[in-house]
């Protein structure tokens, strides 16, 4: 029972870390792009991811056993719980810690170091089958950003010819308002000092959304088919968010699920249901470090860009989780935006350095924090 009880709430944890590192990525065109502020992004975030986690129930069980870690380890290791607590025991605070201070990593990261760690720990390297490793795990986590980037650079400017060949031109906003100039005291001839004034002069300034503050600087001007061109980007750009975060919660849900149903601790109709609300919890509370960092510090973006991004996310991802293959949408949704700084030439490239190293650091933390879980847990 107490091993149980320990499966359940590391599966909790795992899912809470995983709401709070993950649950903004799918949005974070929306707010990005001034296409919305930051509580209606994580609200519609977390609605679509919702739907997505409850999905999985139906269309991705895959996962799940992929995620159980069998082929990896030895069946007879898989149902033990003291292997299980320590992979979410590792995967969780790898994910929950990157989280907090604003590192956007991926859950299926964490879990397959966690993974590798506890079973390297547990078995030894020998009886380790690191060609499902290499097949199953580090083959797709190597190569959807790579895609993503390269889908990106590719349709972007696709678009960006179609839009043009509409005749939707793209403007920028001018602010103009009021700038308080403050002008010093000036001292009298006795010493006394008069009061201080102010000048009221025009200020003129081109921005973004926080110097604008009623929209985005830049936006679409134009009608297809009667409708503004603006509104119609905007209803898309929603639903290309909505996308990714559906795609995303109907992938990672079934791997964090794995944990407590190989243990059959859980069924796996009521994990999925638990999951999927701690991850909706964990988003709720504690996303704003990486929503800043993915919303706003890899690549500046427009609408268009925002959407184009959003759209290969959600179909990479989508049919990743059909065919039962565990991409990361943290590596996908990241690459569509390193593709966008590409296309657009504005990458900032210290943020994105720091990015990849932190996916390099992933596995080994996972995997070292996991093993030492595992050896202390199995000499209690």
């Amino acid at each position: 029972m107490i091993w149980i009880t320990l499966i359940i709430f590391t599966t909790v944890f795992v899912a809470y870390a995983n709401g709070a590192n993950d649950n903004f990525k799918g949005v974070a065109t929306l707010f990005g792009s001034g296409t919305t502020d930051y509580r209606k992004a994580l609200g519609w975030a977390t609605v679509t991811t919702f739907a997505g986690s409850i999905t999985a129930f139906f269309f991705a069980s895959s996962l799940v056993k992929t995620f159980s870690g069998k082929g990896l380890v030895p069946d007879s290791l898989i149902a033990s719980p003291d292997f299980l607590v320590a992979v979410a025991i590792g995967a969780g605070l790898t994910v929950l810690i990157t989280a907090l201070i604003g590192i956007p990593i991926s859950t299926t990261h964490g879990l397959t170091g966690a993974l590798v760690g506890a079973g390297l720990v547990a078995i030894g390297p020998q009886q380790l089958g690191f060609h499902t490793l290499g097949k199953s795990f580090f083959a797709p986590l190597l190569v959807s950003p790579v895609v993503a980037v390269m889908a990106t650079v590719v349709i972007y400017p696709l678009f960006r010819l179609a839009r043009h060949q509409l005749g939707v031109t793209r403007k920028t906003c001018v602010c103009i308002g009021e700038k308080i100039i403050p002008v010093p005291g000036l001292a009298c001839c006795d010493g006394q000092k008069l009061s201080a004034l102010q000048l009221k002069a025009l200020d003129i300034m081109v921005d973004e959304q926080t110097a604008c503050q009623a929209k985005a600087v830049e936006y679409y001007q134009g009608n297809l088919l009667g409708i503004s061109a603006q509104q119609i980007l905007d209803a898309l750009h929603f639903i290309s968010a909505g996308a990714v975060s559906f795609a995303r919660g109907l992938n990672d849900t079934p791997k964090i699920v794995a944990l407590c149903v190989t243990a059959k601790a859980l069924g796996l109709q009521s994990g999925i249901i638990l999951v999927a609300f701690i991850i909706a919890i964990g988003g709720a509370i504690s996303a704003r470090r990486v929503a800043e960092t993915m919303s706003n510090r890899i690549t500046r973006m427009n609408h268009g860009q925002g959407f184009s991004a959003n759209l290969i996310t959600a179909i990479l991802v989508i049919f990743a989780s059909q065919w039962g293959v565990p991409v990361s949408t943290t590596h996908v949704s990241c690459g569509a935006l390193f593709g966008i700084g590409l296309s657009e030439a504005q990458a900032n490239w210290k943020v994105i350095t720091g990015i990849l190293s932190a996916w390099v650091l992933t596995l080994p933390v996972a995997a070292a924090v996991a093993g030492g879980a595992y050896f202390i847990l199995h000499h209690i």
